[in-house]
């Protein structure tokens, strides 16, 4: 007889179940976590005279800012407003237990290569490419520095066949507005700031893998890229950037309320 997998059938229960539970809140937009990537002993990617956790930190506070002066009625929620450490699956759980509509991730990227730079928004999605692949590595070996990181992530295996099908379950319920909010942001960046855009992608990212609501995970540009370092730690770029990401969000606001 086949093993059954019981944390596997726990969580297909979960995800069906949440689509028979549907309704018109749930096509609103009433509460955001923005979660500042890495911090504390895990300071991410390092440039020449910054760290990705950093320049996080600051976008993310930025962001929040403005979405609250513009959108008053709307609850923000950071992961963290410091510089301090949190684990993947606690990101992922401050958004699920807030009932969150959206969840942003904000990053910075690096690259073998100091040429490369630009901005990429992400999708949870079992990519085959290998350079998004190793974006999403990347920012998922941060689980090596959590206490028992082998019992709390043992079924985040995105090359498994019942992680498969979790996954396109998942993807139903959510893939279509984080697309719609990913294509959103990438068209600011490239139109209204002039950042280069390097598009919408997909990639297993363990921190987009555990929220329930749609969620995306930006790489505001590349903290190897000599140029592109010194822009992130510019105060007025930082600015620039979290607007492009309010006014995306604002569109996106927009468009979800109207189909209710």
């Amino acid at each position: 007889m086949t093993k059954i997998n019981i944390s596997f059938l726990l969580g297909l229960l979960l995800i069906l179940t949440s689509f028979n539970s549907l309704n018109p809140s749930q096509y609103k937009l009433s509460t955001i976590v923005i979660d500042a990537g890495h911090g504390g002993k895990d300071p991410g990617a390092r440039g020449k005279i910054s760290w990705e956790k950093d320049i996080a930190l600051s976008i993310s506070l930025e962001l929040g800012r403005i979405l609250k002066e513009n959108i008053p009625a709307l609850n923000i929620i950071y992961t963290r407003k410091e510089d301090k450490f949190l684990s993947l699956y606690r990101r992922s759980e401050i958004a699920n237990k807030a009932n969150a509509d959206l969840f942003i991730s904000i990053h910075a990227d690096s690259f073998s290569k100091s040429s490369v730079y630009g901005a990429t928004t992400y999708l949870m999605g079992l990519s085959k490419t290998s350079a998004n692949m190793n974006v999403a590595k990347r920012e998922n070996s941060v689980i090596f520095l959590e206490e028992n990181y082998e019992d709390i992530y043992k079924d985040f295996d995105p090359n498994s066949s019942e992680s498969a099908m979790l996954l396109s379950l998942t993807q139903k319920a959510k893939i279509d507005n984080s697309t719609i909010l990913a294509n959103l942001i990438q068209d600011q960046f490239k139109n209204r700031v002039g950042i280069r855009s390097r598009g919408v992608k997909q990639a297993p990212f363990q921190v987009l893998w555990n929220t329930t609501m749609p969620s995306v995970l930006i790489e505001t540009g590349f903290m190897t890229n000599p140029d592109e370092e010194k822009k992130l730690n510019n105060k007025t770029h930082r600015v620039y950037i979290a607007s492009a990401i309010f006014r995306a969000i604002r569109d996106y606001k927009n468009y979800l309320e109207s189909n209710v």
